[in-house]
């Protein structure tokens, strides 16, 4: 882990009103902060999330070419160093009318965006890499920063109104060819619409991977009770993540509850921010990104996979496994990108077969296969044969008609 070399910068993050937070680096929720790091130091810093992950391996057969991962949060801002010629920007939903030039707008997006396909710069040596460094990114913002000169306004904004948002975030990200989504938000309450979007874009093949929110375990040490449920982690389909230490050990901030399905590296994780600047970001969020851009890197290999199966590659490979396969804090354990990759084409080859499978075989059933008999060849049909036929066809015609005529008269009404 290493130190800062400038004094320590806390940043609030996102958040919305009394039924939203934002599951993120810097906020005051589980002690997150977020640190300045060195240029030169970021490429070692970050050495750790990379080797966690097995991600090295994994870029021998993908780098998330093709696929684009739509990034849910305040904005992602294009112009840093590491992002250069990576994002598109969607539409704004949150209704506050900050521009991107303001240096308060995107700060918590362009973190989680470096982390999923950021390229690096100097030819690819320094900066941060990405798990997915030839993604492309779609920024689509629903929630402003905290700092926002305008955050004020949206934080009175109706419930309703805010999950809406979310809701309109995630079908324009179907609707623009979105591949993944990642949402590094978290909402204290369910919503009509946005599970709706959801069932849109699982319709779609897109992957939807969030945050499982930084609310610890209400039950201490003990594990014996859990954390509030954190949506959209806990809507059916989603990928909710969990974090980790950089020894594998889950952080302290990291909900427990039953919508964990994997853990992802979260505690001092090397990021760019829209200042062009590094920082070591800590939360659940920095963890659902890395996990958005493994799920890239299958979808590039893969496209056709979908999300369940996507999802079955990486909960059927992690390591650091818990006792018994599963708890509530890790999940199924920590994501591993290369075996999940490896384990994305059986998936791919298996469901083809399925696939094929699912619809018989003429040949097989109907003549023809290794197993058949035989048919016997039809002979070609004389005129004495036609003959024949004619005069059968006619006789059933007749008793065709005879039969009608005693039906109606069996059908008239008594006088």
């Amino acid at each position: 882990m290493l130190t800062p070399s400038t004094p320590v910068r806390r940043l609030a993050l996102a958040g919305a009103a009394a039924m939203i937070a934002v599951c993120a680096a810097g906020l005051g929720i589980g002690g997150g902060a977020a640190l300045a790091v060195q240029t030169d130091t970021i490429r070692a810093g970050q050495q750790w999330v990379l080797d966690m992950m097995h991600v090295g391996p994994a870029w021998q057969r993908s780098q998330g070419g093709g696929v684009t991962v739509a990034v849910i949060d305040s904005g992602v801002y294009g112009r840093v160093s590491d992002l250069t010629r990576q994002v598109s920007q969607g539409p704004d939903f949150t209704g506050v009318a900050t521009k991107p030039a303001n240096a308060n707008w995107g700060v918590h997006g362009t973190w989680m965006a470096s982390l999923i396909a950021g390229h690096g710069h100097d030819g690819g040596g320094s900066g941060v890499m990405g798990i997915a460094p030839a993604a492309k990114l779609l920024s689509i913002r629903v929630i402003p920063d905290r700092q926002d000169p305008r955050y004020s306004s949206y934080e009175h904004e109706p419930e309703t109104q805010i999950q809406q948002s979310l809701a309109n975030g995630i079908q324009d990200a179907v609707t623009r060819g979105a591949q993944v989504i990642s949402m590094s938000i978290g909402y204290s309450a369910p919503s009509t619409a946005v599970r709706k979007a959801l069932l849109y874009a699982y319709s779609h093949g897109v992957v939807v991977v969030a945050s499982a929110g930084n609310s610890g375990s209400s039950a201490g040490t003990n594990h014996q009770g859990q954390s509030p449920e954190s949506f959209p982690a806990d809507y059916p389909g989603v990928i909710s993540v969990g974090a980790v230490d950089p020894d594998g050990n889950v952080a302290g901030f990291s909900s427990d509850n039953l919508s964990v399905q994997v853990a992802a590296p979260g505690v001092n994780v090397p990021a760019q921010g829209r200042d062009g600047q590094y920082w070591y970001v800590s939360g659940t969020s920095p963890a659902c990104a890395l996990v958005a851009g493994v799920a890239a890197l299958i979808k590039s290999r893969y496209p056709g996979l979908t999300p369940d199966l996507v999802a079955k590659a990486m909960t059927s490979t992690t390591t650091d496994a818990p006792p018994g396969g599963y708890d509530s804090q890790v999940g199924f354990g920590i994501v591993d990108a290369t075996a999940a990759l490896a384990k994305a084409g059986k998936l791919a080859v298996a469901s083809r077969v399925n696939v094929t499978a699912t619809g018989v075989s003429a040949r097989a059933h109907f003549g023809g296969g290794p197993a058949a008999v035989a048919a016997e060849p039809v002979r070609p049909r004389g005129h004495s044969s036609l003959i024949l036929f004619s005069v059968l066809a006619l006789t059933c015609l007749v008793l065709a008609a005879a039969a009608s005529t005693t039906l109606a008269l069996l059908r008239r009404p008594a006088s």
